[in-house]
């Protein structure tokens, strides 16, 4: 699945990308670019750019007009947003159409005050709106889903006491479980796939 956004850390490798990107353009095994830099977590905080993003990954290349139609926006924002997303390599453009670079994003931010205001920021959105989801599927997908489809759909809630690095090896164990689906084409899928929305949420309580 391409609308993919984690933050943890990753093992990286390069990926040829244009060089006045590459400061950006590390990407793990599943394809997907990690990003460090606050600016650039900055920039994702605008819903625009997001939306815009996703709409990239998730079903590839469009030109600015497609856009803009898909999002309710005008052509000249989308263009404004599109170029501010490349500032950072997020995105690139062949001739009229935009891709984005990568299958997904990863977030590691630094340690400093102004890298992790950044990314909470961001994680702040990011929860907002991946809260919809839920809701969204239970009024158009589940009423229409097949036994079979409905009895393997629902929810874990699993509250577990662990230190900081059982809680990353644990994250780490599902990405490599999920990496052969996660990276699947659907020219590759067996008769009867069809996309599955995997939500996983990691919250340690504080003290």
């Amino acid at each position: 699945m391409s609308d993919f956004m984690h933050a943890r850390a990753s093992v990286s490798v390069e990926v040829d990308l244009p060089a006045e990107v590459f400061f950006d353009a590390v990407a793990d095994w599943l394809g997907f670019i990690e990003i460090t830099d606050p600016g650039a977590i900055r920039v994702l905080t605008h819903p625009v750019r997001m939306a815009i993003l996703e709409r990239l990954q998730r079903d590839g290349q469009a030109t600015v007009g497609e856009l803009a139609t898909a999002l309710g926006a005008t052509a000249s924002a989308v263009g404004r947003h599109l170029r501010r997303l490349a500032d950072f390599g997020l995105v690139t453009k062949t001739g009229s159409t935009w891709k984005a670079l990568g299958t997904g994003i990863r977030f590691e931010p630094a340690a400093d005050d102004e890298s992790q205001a950044a990314y909470r920021a961001l994680a702040n959105q990011l929860f907002l709106r991946t809260d919809e989801l839920p809701r969204r599927w239970l009024a158009e997908d589940e009423p229409r889903l097949d036994g079979d489809w409905r009895r393997v759909s629902g929810l874990s809630n699993a509250r577990m006491l662990m230190t900081v690095e059982e809680a990353d090896a644990l994250d780490w164990e599902i990405e490599k479980l999920i990496e052969q689906y996660v990276t699947r084409s659907e020219s590759d899928a067996p008769d009867g796939a069809r996309w599955v929305r995997w939500l996983r949420y990691v919250m340690p309580e504080a003290r």
